[in-house]
């Protein structure tokens, strides 16, 4: 499957240490991140514990707090910092001058289901 990207927002229309919200027909949101260092990460705007929107919290380095329960999820991953377990779908992000791309086939997909279990990189790790 070729990739296909579709244009967002410029980075500076993401606050720094902030999000911006992406909506998608019948599906949930896509929550795009920007730390600091104008790293940009997206990820569902779902945490894995209770579906909080991750758009909401707060950013610290290349992490967002959960506004519910302050779960901390990894923005490259999508995946809850041990003690807690669970993942939210992460999604291929480009920067190419200064404009933040998403993946086309990824937006059209349809989201996983809600689960608090391991992450597939937490399992190689473990």
């Amino acid at each position: 499957m070729s990739q296909e990207w579709k244009v967002i927002c410029s980075v500076d229309d993401i606050p720094v240490l902030g999000s911006r919200v992406v909506q998608r027909k019948d599906q949930p949101n896509v929550a795009v991140f920007r730390n600091t260092e104008d790293k940009v990460f997206a990820l569902l705007d779902r945490c894995p514990h209770k579906g909080g929107p991750l758009s909401q919290g707060i950013v610290f380095g290349e992490r967002v707090a959960c506004p519910l329960h302050n779960w901390s999820i990894e923005l490259q991953s999508g995946c809850a910092v041990a003690p807690d377990e669970g993942c939210t779908q992460s999604f291929r992000v480009k920067v190419e001058h200064g404009l933040v791309h998403l993946d086309l086939n990824e937006l059209a997909m349809p989201a996983a289901p809600l689960t608090n279990t391991a992450c597939a990189g937490e399992a190689a790790a473990a």
